[in-house]
Protein backbone atom coordinates (compact mmCIF):
# COMPACT_ATOMS: atom_id res chain seq x y z
CA UNK A 1 0.00 0.00 0.00
CA UNK A 2 1.73 3.60 -1.23
CA UNK A 3 2.46 5.30 1.99
CA UNK A 4 0.94 8.34 1.01
CA UNK A 5 -2.71 6.52 0.81
CA UNK A 6 -5.05 8.21 3.66
CA UNK A 7 -5.17 5.97 6.93
CA UNK A 8 -8.90 5.52 7.00
CA UNK A 9 -8.89 3.49 3.87
CA UNK A 10 -9.53 0.08 4.07
CA UNK A 11 -6.20 -1.10 2.47
CA UNK A 12 -4.27 1.28 4.57
CA UNK A 13 -5.59 0.71 7.81
CA UNK A 14 -5.26 -3.38 7.06
CA UNK A 15 -1.71 -2.47 6.78
CA UNK A 16 -1.26 -0.67 10.13
CA UNK A 17 -3.58 -2.64 12.06
CA UNK A 18 -1.44 -4.94 13.86
CA UNK A 19 0.81 -2.29 15.38
CA UNK A 20 -2.51 -0.97 16.37
CA UNK A 21 -3.32 -3.50 17.96
CA UNK A 22 0.54 -4.12 19.83
CA UNK A 23 0.07 -0.39 20.75
CA UNK A 24 -3.70 -1.33 22.62
CA UNK A 25 -1.51 -4.44 24.25
CA UNK A 26 1.28 -2.00 25.26
CA UNK A 27 -1.14 0.66 27.06
CA UNK A 28 -2.88 -1.86 28.77
CA UNK A 29 0.16 -3.40 30.14
CA UNK A 30 1.28 -0.16 31.27
CA UNK A 31 -2.11 0.42 32.99
CA UNK A 32 -1.89 -2.92 34.91
CA UNK A 33 2.17 -2.18 35.82
CA UNK A 34 1.44 1.45 37.58
CA UNK A 35 -1.60 0.05 39.31
CA UNK A 36 0.53 -3.04 40.53
CA UNK A 37 2.91 -0.48 42.27
CA UNK A 38 0.51 1.39 43.71
CA UNK A 39 -0.09 4.36 41.04
CA UNK A 40 -3.33 5.71 40.31
CA UNK A 41 -4.25 7.07 36.84
CA UNK A 42 -5.54 10.84 35.95
CA UNK A 43 -6.82 12.36 33.52
CA UNK A 44 -5.88 16.30 33.78
CA UNK A 45 -7.31 18.66 31.52
CA UNK A 46 -6.01 19.71 28.12
CA UNK A 47 -6.82 22.82 28.12
CA UNK A 48 -5.11 25.84 30.13
CA UNK A 49 -4.07 29.29 30.78
CA UNK A 50 -0.48 28.62 30.32
CA UNK A 51 1.06 25.57 28.56
CA UNK A 52 4.48 25.37 29.96
CA UNK A 53 7.47 27.73 29.62
CA UNK A 54 9.91 25.75 28.08
CA UNK A 55 11.66 28.25 25.57
CA UNK A 56 12.03 25.26 22.37
CA UNK A 57 8.58 24.65 22.80
CA UNK A 58 5.65 26.01 20.51
CA UNK A 59 2.11 25.72 21.91
CA UNK A 60 -1.47 25.88 20.64
CA UNK A 61 -3.67 28.78 21.47
CA UNK A 62 -7.23 28.05 21.57
CA UNK A 63 -9.69 31.09 21.56
CA UNK A 64 -13.07 29.31 23.89
CA UNK A 65 -16.27 31.19 24.26
CA UNK A 66 -16.95 31.56 27.80
CA UNK A 67 -20.22 31.40 29.33
CA UNK A 68 -20.88 35.36 28.13
CA UNK A 69 -20.04 34.32 25.14
CA UNK A 70 -17.22 36.55 25.39
CA UNK A 71 -13.76 34.79 23.75
CA UNK A 72 -11.34 33.43 26.38
CA UNK A 73 -7.25 32.74 25.08
CA UNK A 74 -6.31 29.49 26.38
CA UNK A 75 -3.77 26.82 25.33
CA UNK A 76 -3.62 23.04 24.49
CA UNK A 77 -1.31 21.57 26.77
CA UNK A 78 2.28 20.96 25.95
CA UNK A 79 2.63 18.82 28.66
CA UNK A 80 0.42 17.36 31.94
CA UNK A 81 3.01 18.46 34.07
CA UNK A 82 1.87 21.47 35.42
CA UNK A 83 -1.23 20.14 36.31
CA UNK A 84 0.16 16.76 37.99
CA UNK A 85 2.72 18.56 40.05
CA UNK A 86 -0.43 20.15 41.09
CA UNK A 87 -2.34 16.92 42.18
CA UNK A 88 1.03 16.16 44.15
CA UNK A 89 0.47 19.16 46.12
CA UNK A 90 -2.85 18.20 46.79
CA UNK A 91 -1.80 14.88 48.43
CA UNK A 92 -1.67 12.17 45.65
CA UNK A 93 1.89 10.56 45.66
CA UNK A 94 1.60 8.26 42.99
CA UNK A 95 0.22 9.03 39.84
CA UNK A 96 0.30 8.50 35.71
CA UNK A 97 -1.04 9.73 33.00
CA UNK A 98 -1.23 8.57 29.14
CA UNK A 99 -1.97 11.93 27.96
CA UNK A 100 -3.21 13.70 24.66
CA UNK A 101 -0.07 16.84 24.35
CA UNK A 102 -0.12 19.29 21.30
CA UNK A 103 3.21 20.69 20.32
CA UNK A 104 3.89 22.93 17.12
CA UNK A 105 7.01 23.17 14.74
CA UNK A 106 7.38 19.35 14.92
CA UNK A 107 7.15 17.22 12.09
CA UNK A 108 9.04 14.44 10.62
CA UNK A 109 8.71 10.59 11.05
CA UNK A 110 9.36 10.82 15.40
CA UNK A 111 7.79 13.66 14.95
CA UNK A 112 3.90 14.79 15.31
CA UNK A 113 1.89 18.31 16.41
CA UNK A 114 -0.63 15.42 18.50
CA UNK A 115 0.91 12.53 20.44
CA UNK A 116 0.84 9.91 23.69
CA UNK A 117 2.82 11.03 26.55
CA UNK A 118 3.23 8.83 29.35
CA UNK A 119 4.13 11.13 32.40
CA UNK A 120 4.42 9.81 35.84
CA UNK A 121 5.45 10.78 39.21
CA UNK A 122 7.02 9.32 42.94
CA UNK A 123 6.97 11.47 45.90
CA UNK A 124 9.69 11.23 48.63
CA UNK A 125 11.60 9.27 46.14
CA UNK A 126 14.87 9.49 45.03
CA UNK A 127 15.26 10.26 41.19
CA UNK A 128 17.06 6.94 40.50
CA UNK A 129 13.62 5.17 41.03
CA UNK A 130 12.31 6.53 38.16
CA UNK A 131 15.07 5.84 35.95
CA UNK A 132 14.84 2.13 36.98
CA UNK A 133 10.78 2.60 35.87
CA UNK A 134 11.62 3.56 32.96
CA UNK A 135 13.76 0.59 32.05
CA UNK A 136 11.15 -1.59 33.57
CA UNK A 137 8.53 -0.22 30.70
CA UNK A 138 11.42 -0.74 28.19
CA UNK A 139 10.80 -4.27 29.27
CA UNK A 140 7.70 -4.41 29.41
CA UNK A 141 6.66 -3.37 25.95
CA UNK A 142 9.18 -5.44 24.39
CA UNK A 143 7.18 -8.36 26.04
CA UNK A 144 4.05 -7.06 25.25
CA UNK A 145 4.69 -6.45 22.00
CA UNK A 146 6.43 -10.32 21.79
CA UNK A 147 9.78 -8.86 20.85
CA UNK A 148 13.75 -9.34 22.41
CA UNK A 149 14.35 -6.41 20.85
CA UNK A 150 13.28 -2.35 20.33
CA UNK A 151 14.48 -1.37 16.97
CA UNK A 152 14.42 1.87 14.67
CA UNK A 153 15.38 1.93 11.06
CA UNK A 154 18.18 -0.16 11.25
CA UNK A 155 19.40 0.24 14.91
CA UNK A 156 18.61 -2.29 17.89
CA UNK A 157 18.70 -2.09 21.35
CA UNK A 158 18.20 -5.21 24.02
CA UNK A 159 15.70 -3.89 27.13
CA UNK A 160 16.72 -6.99 29.03
CA UNK A 161 20.44 -6.00 29.10
CA UNK A 162 22.10 -3.44 31.58
CA UNK A 163 21.89 -0.21 30.03
CA UNK A 164 24.77 2.51 29.31
CA UNK A 165 25.22 5.21 31.68
CA UNK A 166 27.21 8.14 30.63
CA UNK A 167 26.81 12.25 32.29
CA UNK A 168 26.45 14.72 29.50
CA UNK A 169 30.23 16.06 31.10
CA UNK A 170 31.73 12.93 30.38
CA UNK A 171 29.98 12.72 26.94
CA UNK A 172 31.07 15.91 25.99
CA UNK A 173 34.42 15.66 27.23
CA UNK A 174 34.32 11.61 25.07
CA UNK A 175 32.80 12.70 21.92
CA UNK A 176 33.40 16.37 21.46
CA UNK A 177 36.90 17.25 23.63
CA UNK A 178 35.16 20.09 25.61
CA UNK A 179 35.11 20.60 29.25
CA UNK A 180 31.62 21.20 29.75
CA UNK A 181 31.38 21.88 33.43
CA UNK A 182 34.60 24.55 33.12
CA UNK A 183 31.70 26.75 31.10
CA UNK A 184 29.75 26.90 34.23
CA UNK A 185 30.26 28.58 37.50
CA UNK A 186 29.77 28.06 41.16
CA UNK A 187 26.09 29.29 41.13
CA UNK A 188 25.11 26.95 38.42
CA UNK A 189 25.34 29.87 35.78
CA UNK A 190 26.40 29.66 31.89
CA UNK A 191 29.82 31.20 31.05
CA UNK A 192 28.63 31.57 27.13
CA UNK A 193 31.87 33.22 26.00
CA UNK A 194 33.84 30.06 27.91
CA UNK A 195 31.55 27.12 25.98
CA UNK A 196 32.06 29.37 22.66
CA UNK A 197 36.11 29.24 22.43
CA UNK A 198 35.60 25.64 23.06
CA UNK A 199 33.27 24.62 20.88
CA UNK A 200 34.94 26.57 18.44
CA UNK A 201 37.80 24.81 18.85
CA UNK A 202 36.18 21.57 18.58
CA UNK A 203 34.99 22.51 15.19
CA UNK A 204 31.41 22.82 16.22
CA UNK A 205 29.98 26.21 14.03
CA UNK A 206 27.36 28.36 15.38
CA UNK A 207 26.41 32.25 15.30
CA UNK A 208 27.95 34.86 17.19
CA UNK A 209 23.92 35.36 18.59
CA UNK A 210 23.87 32.04 19.52
CA UNK A 211 23.32 31.20 23.42
CA UNK A 212 24.97 29.31 25.64
CA UNK A 213 22.05 26.79 24.93
CA UNK A 214 21.83 27.53 21.56
CA UNK A 215 25.89 26.41 21.21
CA UNK A 216 25.04 23.22 23.89
CA UNK A 217 22.22 21.91 21.31
CA UNK A 218 24.62 22.11 17.92
CA UNK A 219 27.11 20.17 20.27
CA UNK A 220 24.89 17.57 21.56
CA UNK A 221 23.21 16.95 18.12
CA UNK A 222 26.77 17.15 15.98
CA UNK A 223 28.91 15.14 18.80
CA UNK A 224 26.94 13.50 21.02
CA UNK A 225 23.50 11.67 19.82
CA UNK A 226 25.30 10.44 16.89
CA UNK A 227 27.08 8.37 19.23
CA UNK A 228 24.12 7.49 21.37
CA UNK A 229 22.69 5.01 18.39
CA UNK A 230 23.09 1.86 19.83
CA UNK A 231 21.47 0.00 22.75
CA UNK A 232 19.78 1.80 25.93
CA UNK A 233 21.92 4.60 26.91
CA UNK A 234 20.44 6.92 30.20
CA UNK A 235 22.36 10.16 29.52
CA UNK A 236 22.77 11.79 32.73
CA UNK A 237 23.11 14.46 34.98
CA UNK A 238 22.17 17.39 32.44
CA UNK A 239 23.79 20.70 33.51
CA UNK A 240 21.86 23.47 35.29
CA UNK A 241 20.95 25.97 32.22
CA UNK A 242 19.64 22.66 30.57
CA UNK A 243 16.95 21.64 33.69
CA UNK A 244 14.81 24.57 34.47
CA UNK A 245 12.24 22.23 36.11
CA UNK A 246 14.99 19.82 37.94
CA UNK A 247 16.78 20.35 41.28
CA UNK A 248 20.32 20.68 41.21
CA UNK A 249 22.80 17.94 42.48
CA UNK A 250 23.67 18.30 45.86
CA UNK A 251 27.09 17.23 45.58
CA UNK A 252 27.83 19.27 42.25
CA UNK A 253 25.13 22.65 41.63
CA UNK A 254 26.52 23.04 38.27
CA UNK A 255 24.58 20.05 37.58
CA UNK A 256 20.82 18.85 37.85
CA UNK A 257 19.00 15.93 38.62
CA UNK A 258 18.02 15.20 35.24
CA UNK A 259 18.27 12.38 32.67
CA UNK A 260 17.32 11.54 29.20
CA UNK A 261 17.34 7.68 27.83
CA UNK A 262 17.88 6.80 24.50
CA UNK A 263 16.65 3.79 22.45
CA UNK A 264 18.56 2.38 19.63
CA UNK A 265 18.82 6.42 18.95
CA UNK A 266 15.50 7.19 19.73
CA UNK A 267 15.17 10.15 22.02
CA UNK A 268 12.65 8.59 24.03
CA UNK A 269 12.22 9.75 28.05
CA UNK A 270 13.03 12.28 29.90
CA UNK A 271 13.47 12.63 33.63
CA UNK A 272 13.75 14.85 36.75
CA UNK A 273 14.15 14.90 40.51
CA UNK A 274 11.54 17.71 40.67
CA UNK A 275 12.56 21.34 41.74
CA UNK A 276 10.32 22.48 44.50
CA UNK A 277 11.45 25.86 45.26
CA UNK A 278 8.47 27.90 43.89
CA UNK A 279 11.39 31.66 43.79
CA UNK A 280 13.86 29.48 42.11
CA UNK A 281 11.48 28.07 39.39
CA UNK A 282 9.64 31.72 38.63
CA UNK A 283 13.42 33.11 38.17
CA UNK A 284 13.82 29.73 35.87
CA UNK A 285 10.55 29.88 34.12
CA UNK A 286 11.23 34.14 33.43
CA UNK A 287 14.97 33.09 32.12
CA UNK A 288 13.03 30.54 29.67
CA UNK A 289 10.35 33.36 28.23
CA UNK A 290 13.07 35.91 28.04
CA UNK A 291 14.87 33.03 25.67
CA UNK A 292 11.81 31.88 23.92
CA UNK A 293 10.85 36.15 23.51
CA UNK A 294 14.27 36.64 21.97
CA UNK A 295 14.25 33.60 19.24
CA UNK A 296 10.79 33.42 18.60
CA UNK A 297 8.91 37.01 19.39
CA UNK A 298 6.28 35.12 21.93
CA UNK A 299 6.36 34.50 25.54
CA UNK A 300 3.51 32.34 27.26
CA UNK A 301 1.91 33.66 30.85
CA UNK A 302 3.41 31.76 33.53
CA UNK A 303 1.09 29.63 35.67
CA UNK A 304 0.66 31.42 39.18
CA UNK A 305 -1.32 28.63 40.79
CA UNK A 306 1.71 26.06 39.65
CA UNK A 307 4.05 28.39 41.41
CA UNK A 308 2.01 28.91 44.57
CA UNK A 309 1.15 24.46 44.58
CA UNK A 310 5.17 24.25 44.38
CA UNK A 311 5.14 25.61 48.09
CA UNK A 312 3.48 22.53 49.26
CA UNK A 313 4.35 20.06 47.05
CA UNK A 314 6.63 17.14 48.57
CA UNK A 315 10.12 16.09 47.31
CA UNK A 316 9.10 13.71 44.13
CA UNK A 317 10.54 12.66 40.99
CA UNK A 318 9.06 12.31 37.29
CA UNK A 319 9.09 11.65 33.65
CA UNK A 320 8.06 11.96 30.27
CA UNK A 321 8.24 8.86 27.83
CA UNK A 322 7.07 9.47 24.37
CA UNK A 323 4.30 6.60 24.07
CA UNK A 324 3.90 6.52 20.27
CA UNK A 325 8.07 6.36 20.28
CA UNK A 326 8.00 3.65 22.35
CA UNK A 327 4.87 1.52 20.03
CA UNK A 328 7.10 2.29 17.14
CA UNK A 329 10.47 0.74 18.89
CA UNK A 330 8.35 -2.01 19.66
CA UNK A 331 7.22 -2.57 16.23
CA UNK A 332 9.98 -1.51 14.05
CA UNK A 333 7.52 1.14 13.17
CA UNK A 334 9.90 3.65 10.82
CA UNK A 335 6.91 6.81 11.70
CA UNK A 336 4.58 7.75 13.94
CA UNK A 337 1.73 8.22 12.18
CA UNK A 338 1.90 4.04 11.70
CA UNK A 339 1.51 3.55 15.11
CA UNK A 340 -1.15 6.14 15.88
CA UNK A 341 -4.75 5.13 15.41
CA UNK A 342 -5.91 8.75 13.66
CA UNK A 343 -2.94 10.78 12.69
CA UNK A 344 -2.83 14.60 13.31
CA UNK A 345 -4.51 16.08 10.16
CA UNK A 346 -1.09 18.04 9.19
CA UNK A 347 1.38 14.80 9.81
CA UNK A 348 2.89 14.52 6.47
CA UNK A 349 1.78 11.33 4.76
CA UNK A 350 4.71 11.21 2.94
CA UNK A 351 6.68 9.77 5.67
CA UNK A 352 4.89 7.24 6.40
CA UNK A 353 5.90 3.60 5.50
CA UNK A 354 4.21 0.09 6.68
Amino acid sequence: MPADTPWWTPGRHRDRRERLKVRARIAGAVRAHFEAEGFIETAVSSLVHSPGNEAHLTAAGVSMPGGDSAPRSLYLHTSPEFAMKKLLAAGETRIFELARVFRGREAGPLNASEFTMLEWYRAEVPYEAVIDDTLALLRLAAEAAGMRTLSYRGRSADPFAPPKRVTVAEAFERWAGIDLLGTIDAAGAAKRDALAAAARRSGIAFGASDSWSDIFSRVLAERIEPELGDGIVVLDEYPRPEAALARARPRDPRVSERFEIYVAGVELANGFGELTDPHEQRRRLIAEMDEKERVYGERYPLDEEFLEALAIMPPASGVALGFDRLVMLATDARDIGDVQWTPPADHDRSTRSS
